[in-house]
């Protein structure tokens, strides 16, 4: 049976307060509905928001594990739960469960809501709605690992040969026919990215809003002065081409490399590592940030749906020299007008594309890369922004639904 892979822990901060313009769908009784609750990670980050412009929404998951320090941002709210959370293990093994999920979801009563709010990066959306119900879905991705990424999650988890891959190749089968299926249910689709919303249409055959995820950019404060090192920061699995970046500068030892994070992929990391590469492991946020305001650059190799990380060291003022695939390519100015850049691109995950890409940025010069610049353009991904963008989109696609005019000014 296929396993989820394991979120980013972030750090939590306390509950915040907003006062929500009145409007339509704020009268509304609202459902939104996550997959799980475990931790404090970047798909939590939107339902946060979402409750900032819905705080009387109910909330419903799959599971809800969350310590108390991880769940500050529900607001004192209790979500209803599937009867997953009361199998053997679920606990901690609630993954194992993932074939029982779309089952699960399906017998949430949803039927006394007006509005239902999805959060999905698996199986959110697969919960059942009627005619007079609108179901809006906030896509993090289509189910990665079963569909256009399916090979590189067997090979990762080992199961690329025989009898468990086959159990695994049909358990995922299942997923993609529900998948599609359930996709049928949902009135109005938003990305997170241009680069989800065109893997919704391709698997979904659906069109997608996108609204760029709630990034804080006020943890993250801007800093001019930088410092003679590089840094990457991220959890070690094999996606994002930790060791890979540790390979490109062992080729260049005169140039400085800080790594922030642990996972599966240490090990290779420090066996990488040559003295001019320093792995601090797991560190806290303000050492992360002190690191993401002091260093000349972030690199970043992996083809991400979205990606926190390289937002969050641009609101420090610092350039990001990133692999131009995927979500990079909306957080990151790499490319186009110089005037207007805030990193650059290397074009393959080779360690030969990332050493050309640090010699691009060292003859560039960092005054091609102002910090002020980076920092204006991380604040486009800020909580406020993300929230007026949603209740926009939410309350046009409610007012169509009812058949009624859009409200003056949408």
């Amino acid at each position: 049976m296929p396993t989820l892979p394991e979120p980013l822990p972030l750090d939590t901060r306390p509950a915040v307060t907003l006062t929500t313009p009145a409007t339509a769908t704020t009268q509304l009784k609202i459902a939104i509905v996550h997959e799980w609750l475990s931790t404090y990670a970047g798909s939590e980050r939107v339902v946060e928001q979402m409750l900032q412009v819905y705080p009387q929404a109910d909330v419903f998951v799959v599971v809800d594990f969350a310590e108390a320090k991880e769940r500050t941002f529900l607001n004192g709210k209790k979500p209803t739960t599937t009867f997953i959370q009361r199998l053997p293990f679920a606990r901690t093994k609630f993954r194992g469960y993932l074939l029982l999920m779309p089952l699960a979801m399906e017998q949430l009563d949803l039927s006394a809501y007006d509005l239902v709010l999805s959060s999905n990066h698996a199986v959110a959306k697969g919960v059942i709605t009627g005619p007079d119900q609108l179901h809006v879905c906030y896509v993090h991705s289509p189910i990665r690992y079963a569909w256009d990424l399916q090979n590189q999650y067997l090979q990762e988890a080992g199961l690329a040969r025989g009898l468990k891959s086959w159990l695994v190749r049909m358990g995922l089968h299942y997923l993609r026919n529900w998948d599609v299926r359930s996709a049928n249910g949902v009135d109005a689709f938003i990305a997170n990215s241009a680069f989800i919303a065109r893997r919704t249409r391709k698997v979904w055959r659906r069109e997608a809003e996108v609204i760029f995820p709630p990034v804080d950019v006020d943890r993250f404060p801007l800093r001019t002065d930088k410092e003679d090192f590089y840094l990457t920061a991220s959890r070690m699995v094999p996606y994002k081409k930790v060791p890979l970046i540790i390979a490109a500068f062992a080729r260049m030892p005169d140039k400085r490399l800080v790594v922030i994070g642990e996972g599966a992929e240490f090990d290779k990391a420090k066996a990488a590592a040559t003295p001019n590469v320093t792995l601090l492991g797991y560190q806290s946020h303000a050492v992360l940030v002190d690191h993401m305001q002091r260093a000349k650059a972030f690199v970043f190799a992996a083809e991400e749906d979205f990606g926190i990380t390289p937002v969050e060291a641009q609101a420090c003022g610092t350039p990001v020299i990133a692999y131009g695939r995927g979500g990079s390519l909306e957080t990151v100015r790499g490319s186009g007008d110089p005037a207007l850049r805030t990193g650059l691109f290397f074009t393959e995950q080779t360690v030969e594309s990332i050493v050309a890409a640090i010699g691009q940025f060292e003859n560039a010069g960092a005054d091609l890369y102002p910090p002020q610049r980076c920092r204006q353009h991380a604040e486009k991904f800020a909580p406020h922004v993300f929230r007026e963008a949603l209740r926009s989109s939410v309350e046009r696609s409610w007012q169509a639904f009812r058949g009624a005019p859009p409200l003056q000014g949408e």
